[in-house]
């Protein structure tokens, strides 16, 4: 690995892990605005990457993944989950929902936001800019998608539950392999190409509604 494929691993990781903290924190403040403080009495309502870091999802995997070549583009992982006491909400079903979803929203909004800068950054002539704004939008919108798959501790297998009237039982045993059957379900090539496609085909109609051609 050259040193310039280093510093690009790096400034690419620690992309990740700024998206990974705003996801977690657009779950923690919307629990708290729908009722439930829990998170926020654990100070997960917060900016800190460091009260968000899970040692596999933030640290190993995508670790790991900066040293396969030509991973560049599939940089993947998660942070530690927020936690969530549905006995203060006063919906459960639908805040719940809510609160789950807002994480990968999260990650849709921030890539507007990027496309938008990678917009500015073509008028004022900054093409490092569009360039770097172009590249995490596209890493925020492959984590918005990669947080939908129902496999625990994704957000997708928290609707799943709630769609399915899932035990909070089953849910939790099924949870005690989640991470390993997530690693293996990563694996596969047609899980990576379709998590590709969508993330490519919203980036660019994204990209559309900026002006990029």
């Amino acid at each position: 690995m050259t040193q310039s494929m280093l510093i690009d691993g790096l400034i690419s990781y620690l992309g990740l892990v700024m998206l990974l903290t705003l996801h977690e924190f657009g779950h923690a403040w919307t629990a708290w605005k729908c009722g439930d403080d829990t998170a926020r009495l654990q100070g997960r309502v917060s900016l800190n990457p460091l009260v968000h870091i899970d040692p596999i999802g933030t640290v190993l995997l995508p670790l790991l993944g900066l040293l396969v070549p030509g991973a560049g583009r599939f940089l993947i992982g998660w942070a530690r989950p927020v936690p969530v006491n549905l006995n203060n909400l006063p919906n459960p079903r639908v805040d719940d929902v809510l609160i789950t979803m807002a994480g990968p929203l999260m990650n849709l909004l921030l890539a507007v936001v990027l496309v938008g800068l990678a917009r500015v950054g073509v008028y004022v002539g900054l093409p490092d800019m569009v360039d770097m704004c172009g590249d995490f939008a596209r890493l925020s919108l492959l984590l918005c998608f990669f947080n939908l798959i129902p496999i625990p501790p994704l957000d997708g297998s928290r609707v799943m539950r709630v769609l399915t009237g899932m035990s909070y039982e089953t849910y939790y045993e099924i949870s005690r392999y989640g991470i390993f059957l997530l690693i293996l379900v990563l694996q596969l090539r047609p899980v990576q190409h379709t998590l590709t496609v969508v993330t490519d085909f919203t980036l660019h109609a994204i990209g559309v509604v900026f002006g990029f051609r």
